[in-house]
């Protein structure tokens, strides 16, 4: 069983940082991208960034570009994704998915976590 845990949401102040983990368990990753996907209140599903297991590619929304690091552990079991100067904008469950393709379209993921929430305070 493929398993995906998110954490490190919370509440932060506009222009703060967090550093969210999606761990992964139950099969080899070494063919797949992980992604991370956010949903602000009453908003589609959007994709934020995206990463190869081997940490070499990444592939970043046009909105978090320069902000927002995603990267993988030595290991490659965990992905982070690192949320530098942080908007109310932002606030969002944020998700971490595990998927084939590098794309930015959520249907094209095979495995989910539960999310995390990300709350930015203005």
């Amino acid at each position: 069983q493929v398993l995906l845990v998110e954490s490190g949401g919370g509440l932060v102040q506009a222009g703060g940082s967090l550093r969210l983990s999606c761990a992964a368990s139950g099969r080899p990753f070494g063919d797949y991208y992980m992604g991370w996907f956010r949903q602000p209140p009453g908003k589609e599903r959007e994709f934020v960034a995206a990463v190869n297991w081997s940490g070499q590619t990444t592939n970043y929304a046009d909105s978090v570009k320069g902000r927002f690091t995603v990267f993988k552990d030595s290991a490659k079991i965990t992905g982070y994704l690192q949320m530098n100067m942080l908007k109310p904008d932002d606030t969002a469950v944020y998700y971490c998915a595990a998927g084939q393709i590098p794309t930015s379209r959520p249907e094209a993921y095979n495995y989910w976590g539960q999310g995390t929430q990300v709350t930015v305070s203005s």
